[in-house]
This record gives C-alpha cells, sequence and structure tokens, in this order.
C-alpha cells in the first residue's frame, strides 16, 4: 500500500517514566502523583506529529530491562525517558544500550518552584528528577552512549520547545534511514559537484535510492486521460497566477506531466526525487523534461521534495528542511547586490510553493536557459523574514555533512525570468559571505528553507551521525 505525504514516515517515539521504587513504601502519596505527571507527558507528547509508544511507569532494574526489551522490538525512532524522581542508571542502562535507538531523558518537575514553607519529604522527591540526570549522563559517557536531556517543569514551553526539536530531528532520522528517494534520468553534464555515489546516502544516511528512466514517467503520462489533465489544470488556477505569458498548450503538457509524476511517485512510493534529461530536437523525453516544473512543485509542496539537474542531495536538504516544517525550496546563487548588502539566490524549475511571499506566478518561456525545451515555470520570493540555507555536503572521504547559514530576506526588486529569486542579507558583506560559504565545499545547489532552524539542525546531525558546519 502507497503512503500520502501527509502521514508518511512519521517517527515512532517510544516514552517510558520511572522512579525508585523503594520510595513507594515510604511515601504513599508519591507514586500516585508520580503517574499524573508521567500521564500529562503522555498526553503532551501525543501532540506531536508522531506515533507515541508508551510502556508504562518503571519501578526498578528489572522492570527497566522489560521496558528496554518492548521498546526494541517496537523500532522505536527516539526514546523518551522521564525522570520523575531519582533513580538509579540500572534502570535506564538497559533501554540506552538495547534499543538501538537514540535516547532523551527529559526532567520535568511539577511546577516551576517548590513551595519550600510546607513540603515535606515525599512532596520534594516530585521534585526531585534533576539528582539522576549527572548520573545518568556519568553512566552514558562510561557505557558509550551519547547523551542529550532537556530539564523544565511539565507546563514550561521552553522546555516543550526543546522537546519538540528532538522529535522533528527523530522525524529527519526516519525518513533518511527508511526513505526511498528517486533519480530520474542522468547527470547534468560537468556537474561534477551534482554527482552522487549511490552507495554513500545509504551508508551516510539509511534508505533506498531507486534508480528511474524517464521512460518510467513516459508511460505513465501516455496513460493520462483528458479528465484528470482537466482537474490538475484546475488544481493549478488555484494554485498560480498565471501569466500572460503562458501559452495553452504548454500548461496542458505541464498538467499532463504532472498527472504521470502523481502515479510514478505512488508508484515508486517515493519520499524525494531528483532528475534532469538533456533531451534532443524536441523528441518526447524532452519534452517530458521541460513539462516537470508544473507537476514537481505540486508534489513539492506536498512533501515530495523535487530538484532538477539530477541533485539528489539537494532533494535530500530539501526533504530535512520540510520535515522540519521549514519547507526547503531548491535554491543557488544568482547576484550579489553589494549596494544594498544582499545575496541574490533562487533557481529555474521546481520550488516549495508553501513558502511563497504571495500566490506564485506561473510563466510562460520560450526557452529554459541551460536546459533544452520549453514551457511553463514557476515564479516567486520566498515570504520576508528569516531564512536558513540548507546543504548537503560532501567530504573527500566519502562522509556527508550539513552545511547550513541563516539569515533574513527582505524586499526590493527582483528579476521577472520564471525562476524564485529571493534577496537574502546575511548581515555581512556579500562577497565575504559567499567566500565562506563556498569555502565549505558545498554544492552549488542547496535548499532555502524559511526560519532560523540552525538548533534543528543541530539535534539532526545529534541523531544522525552527520557534522553540522554553520556559516555565520
Amino acid at each position: 500500500m502507497t503512503r500520502t505525504p501527509a502521514t508518511a514516515r512519521r517517527p515512532k517515539i517510544g516514552l517510558v517514566a520511572g522512579g525508585l521504587g523503594a520510595y513507594w513504601p515510604q511515601f504513599p502519596d508519591l507514586l500516585p502523583q508520580l503517574r499524573r505527571s508521567a500521564a500529562r507527558v503522555t498526553e503532551r507528547m501525543r501532540d506531536f506529529d508522531a506515533d507515541v509508544v508508551d510502556v508504562g511507569f518503571i519501578s526498578d532494574a528489572q522492570e527497566g530491562a522489560a521496558a528496554a526489551e518492548e521498546l526494541r522490538a517496537a523500532g522505536c525512532d527516539l526514546i523518551v525517558g522521564f525522570l520523575t524522581t531519582y533513580m538509579t542508571a540500572t534502570m535506564l542502562a538497559p533501554v540506552a544500550q538495547r534499543s538501538g535507538a537514540p535516547v532523551l531523558l527529559i526532567n520535568l518537575q511539577p511546577t516551576e518552584a517548590m513551595d519550600h514553607a510546607s513540603f515535606d519529604t515525599g512532596q520534594w522527591l516530585a521534585y526531585c528528577g534533576a539528582c539522576p540526570l549527572p548520573e545518568m549522563a556519568n553512566s552514558f559517557e562510561r557505557a558509550g552512549v551519547p547523551f542529550r536531556s532537556v530539564s523544565g517543569h511539565l507546563e514550561d514551553e521552553r522546555a516543550w520547545a526543546r522537546i519538540g526539536r528532538w522529535i522533528r530531528a527523530a522525524g529527519v532520522r526516519s525518513v533518511l534511514r527508511n526513505g526511498r528517494h528517486g533519480l530520474m534520468g542522468h547527470l547534468y553534464p560537468g556537474m561534477y559537484d551534482v554527482s552522487t555515489d549511490l552507495a554513500m546516502v545509504s551508508g551516510n544516511l539509511g534508505g533506498h535510492v531507486e534508480v528511474l528512466e524517464f521512460d518510467d514517467l513516459r508511460v505513465r503520462v501516455e496513460s493520462v486521460t483528458d479528465a484528470e489533465v482537466s482537474g490538475k489544470l484546475a488544481e493549478a488556477r488555484e494554485t498560480f497566477v498565471f501569466d500572460d505569458s503562458v501559452v495553452a498548450d504548454d500548461v496542458e503538457w505541464a498538467a499532463r506531466v504532472s498527472v504521470g509524476l502523481d502515479r510514478l511517485v505512488a508508484d515508486f512510493d517515493l519520499d524525494s526525487l531528483a532528475y534532469y534529461h538533456r533531451g534532443l530536437d524536441g523528441e518526447i523525453h524532452e519534452r517530458l523534461g521541460a513539462g516537470m516544473i508544473l507537476g514537481a512543485s505540486l508534489l513539492t509542496a506536498r512533501g515530495v521534495p523535487m530538484a532538477g539537474e539530477y541533485e539528489l542531495r539537494t532533494s535530500l536538504a530539501m526533504l530535512i528542511a520540510d520535515r522540519l516544517g521549514a519547507g526547503g525550496s531548491f535554491t543557488e546563487l544568482q547576484a550579489l547586490n553589494f549596494r544594498d548588502g544582499v545575496v541574490e539566490m533562487g533557481h529555474d524549475g521546481p520550488a516549495h510553493l508553501g513558502i511563497s511571499r504571495h500566490r506564485p506566478l506561473l510563466r510562460g518561456l520560450g526557452v529554459f536557459h541551460g536546459k533544452r525545451g520549453w514551457g511553463v515555470s514557476v515564479e516567486f520570493d520566498v515570504r520576508h523574514g528569516p531564512v536558513t540555507l540548507v546543504g548537503l555536503g560532501q567530504t573527500r572521504d566519502g562522509r556527508y555533512k550539513l552545511v547550513a547559514s541563516q539569515g533574513e530576506v527582505v524586499g526590493g526588486p527582483l528579476l521577472k525570468i520564471g525562476n524564485t529569486t529571493s534577496r537574502v542579507d546575511f548581515g555581512t558583506d556579500p562577497g565575504e559571505w559567499t567566500d565562506a560559504w563556498s569555502a565549505t565545499g558545498v554544492a552549488h545547489h542547496w535548499a532555502l528553507a524559511t526560519g532560523h532552524i540552525v538548533p534543528d539542525l543541530r539535534a539532526v546531525a545529534d541523531l544522525t551521525g552527520l557534522e553540522l558546519v554553520e556559516v555565520p
């Protein structure tokens, strides 16, 4: 059964709460209070876009071992351990060691502070989740288990925002480890930086790369009905402003290709797709390549990122940005504006419609620069405000790394050539920023995402083992 992008690859979050069982007979009111806190954590956890596997409350090492086996069998993407009060490291060590998933420990006391005048020992112990945290860190370090934690109180929104960051990162880890990534066509001739060793995708990130032919698209486009074309045209008119330059035959062909592309994604169960085909003299493969932009943009907006020019690592960077809720549009450098202190960037071809400042424009082009064919292309400016560039680079020894830089999209004059174009202010000289960005070894394409998401990317890097290079 194929998935829909809206529900695809939801992360599976394991949840276990615990406290030291020796306290229960000493302080009869303590365990019920801690269970109430655990129930509140479970409730808040289910508000995230994730599937929660709650294995309940543990009170000793034996129950911890049983919880570890249950979580291991569940195949979680992240395990959250709730320290409700003091507990020994032996209670959570097996969870951390056996699960095969990253572990996040949370220490959320009932309220902001104790009532010192009225509290007795049992009431204090409900606030004592911080006490075992250094013990866990020490034990994890000696066992070779990466340690991460969030401390706060049950209704502390800052703490829940940090927890949410780890859960989103777990979603990225899940889609990379379990995702199916299409690669259709062939390399744009001469683009050494774009060339990708498919074995290294699985080696660095996990997942599967499905090698596709443009004929896989051709046979699906050939079976598209006129009624389906009409339906896709209606969707396009609801989504885009049609410029006067749009030719009816060209947009109808783009709509037909879009329907075929939808089928291709469904049939191969794809989470992302990178493509390119040069073509020749207007033959069918050239026409298919030139007709991709409409459908690729619609799919990107639905959570299935598409990148042109065979840019597999950028389609993966777009997927990372999208799963962090930040969009992620196919982007490269266009020009430097030293008068206004901005870097102008964007790209022709598919774009993430969800991050457009206004309703995106569909423009007709008689020629696609640097590519064969003609047809319709997408034009817009990314929403003004904070943005983050997200690139997926590769080191000399084959390891992948995330490359990121935060800036702000600002207003000003833009080209009207059927490209996405944005003016990004990085708070420094455009030339100096460009040199620093290029020096990271990032390829000449990347994802332009909305918001300042470097903290989220740090969590992604932690959970995936990728290096993160930040350009100020």
